[in-house]
């Protein structure tokens, strides 16, 4: 594909992402998914998946509660990957792009969420007075307006370029950008401790343990790993069964007769 077909589906993924986020999510907003989906138009998968799984262990760390506007991760990981994979300058470009935008992102929702809401109060009036067709045609800008939000930001770099991104990031203070690289630092560790916390990892701490080995001193890949550790879930899943058979049958053999209570 020409470089301008894929900057065109680049930009579409990103709008149809958000409108699908907040409505029947086929997609998915995941970072890891439209990071897998950037890597296949732009033809460097492996790239794709890196910049989304490290954009998806920030988001852990991050939930929008309460209709709060957070970063968009999903976006920061389109325009990261597709930086990183286009200049060919690697997974630290395509973060220190992608995550300026995704946080750029949070004004953008808010004001869409804003909008959205007069938007509602119209599409509500219009249903009072029992006109529904121009009810329904008054919907359909709430999901244009929050495509919008991601689509814009999107083309901006991919007709610009990674120059734009630049200019912006020189315009910033540079307390301003030392404080996001620090927080982009930081948040995959706090969505992996929000993990654990969650997790039964005191009664599995072993197997924890054994994997951070794997890891940290084998340099073994995550298939690998992820292979071990299939293994020793499959061996605890084939205990408990065999723990809780034996204990059926144990109720069943100590269980009293019909016989015992006749007289």
């Amino acid at each position: 594909m020409t470089s301008l077909i894929i900057g065109i589906i680049i930009i579409l993924l990103a709008t149809y992402m958000t409108v699908d986020q907040n409505g029947l999510v086929v997609l998915s907003y995941f970072p890891v998914i439209v990071g897998m989906f950037t890597g296949l138009i732009t033809g460097d998968l492996q790239t794709g998946m890196v910049v989304g799984g490290t954009f998806q262990l920030m988001q852990l760390g991050v939930a929008a509660l309460g209709g709060a506007s957070v970063p968009n991760y999903g976006l920061a990981t389109i325009v990261g990957a597709y930086i990183a994979i286009k200049t060919g300058a690697g997974l630290k470009a395509g973060i220190a792009v992608g995550l300026p935008v995704g946080m750029l992102a949070i004004q953008l929702d808010v004001v869409a969420k804003i909008v959205a809401n007069f938007v509602a109060h119209k599409a509500q009036t219009l249903a009072n007075e029992g006109k529904f067709k121009r009810m329904n045609a008054t919907l359909w800008l709430g999901p244009v307006l929050f495509g919008l939000t991601t689509g814009i930001p999107t083309a901006i770099v991919v007709i610009f370029g990674p120059s734009v991104v630049n200019w912006i990031l020189h315009v910033v203070p540079a307390w301003v950008t030392n404080g996001l690289a620090i927080a982009g630092g930081m948040l995959p560790v706090v969505g992996i401790a929000m993990l654990l916390h969650y997790m039964p990892a005191k009664k599995y701490l072993t197997f924890l343990l054994i994997g951070f080995v794997l890891a940290a001193y084998l340099n073994l890949p995550i298939l690998a790993i992820a292979i071990v550790g299939f293994g020793a879930a499959y061996f605890i899943f084939n205990s408990e069964m065999k723990k809780q058979d034996q204990l059926a049958t144990t109720t069943a053999t100590n269980a009293p007769k019909g016989d015992d209570y006749d007289e």
